[in-house]
């Protein structure tokens, strides 16, 4: 098993910029692909507690076969565990507990669960593990009726931070199932925060989530 140490290091050393994190994160993702799912999540979490940028960790472990075939619940939680920033809780639904849900590894239970908790950071995460069902280039196929079920539970919800990750969620739905967002849309527009109402209708007719960049 690789010493954590190592990767950290050279993590630390590279520009800190995505483009150059991501970069080493595909050499590591080349020199770990045999490891079993216990030492990737170890690796996963001993960078996550280094401080290092989680979404490398979250990249890591979407992009080991063998663990992402294998995760449960109860990992998915642990890696999500002490996040803070928005950017943080997106890297974690795009990359590990939106891919789970949609394989099946985790239930519509878990997502539930995180729609009700009281962090917002759960919440968000929940609207935002909706995104890799629909988003074809995250291999999304569409799937309307799981999205809006989501949607529905957190329809009141006016943390700033839910509202555009709510917003965000019916966006990327819209591209695949228009009509579905339409009537979410008119069947909840009393409850909609008036921003989402305001981004998702742009989306639907202009293609842009602001009318201003569409003229």
């Amino acid at each position: 098993m690789p010493v954590n140490d190592e990767f950290i290091h050279r993590l630390r050393a590279v520009p800190a910029s995505t483009a150059a994190l991501r970069a080493e994160r595909k050499r590591i993702s080349q020199e770990i692909a045999g490891l079993d799912p216990g030492q990737m999540l170890s690796l996963a979490h001993g960078l996550i507690d280094a401080g290092v940028a989680r979404f490398v960790a979250y990249e890591l472990v979407l992009n080991h076969g063998t663990t992402m075939e294998s995760i449960t619940r109860k990992e998915v939680e642990k890696l999500g565990r002490g996040m803070c920033h928005w950017g943080q809780v997106d890297a974690f639904a795009c990359f590990v507990s939106g891919p789970a849900w949609r394989s099946g590894r985790i239930g519509d239970d878990a997502i539930r669960a995180w729609a009700h908790s009281e962090d917002w950071c759960w919440r968000r995460a929940a609207l935002v593990s909706t995104v890799p069902l629909n988003s074809r280039a995250q291999g999304g196929a569409g799937e309307a009726k799981r999205t809006l079920a989501v949607c529905r539970m957190l329809v009141a919800d006016r943390d700033d931070l839910v509202v555009k990750a709510m917003s965000w969620a019916l966006r990327e739905l819209s591209k695949r199932d228009p009509e579905s967002v339409r009537k979410f849309l008119s069947d909840h527009r009393d409850q909609l925060a008036a921003r989402i109402v305001r981004e998702v209708n742009s989306k639907l007719s202009t293609g842009f989530k602001n009318r201003r960049k569409a003229l």
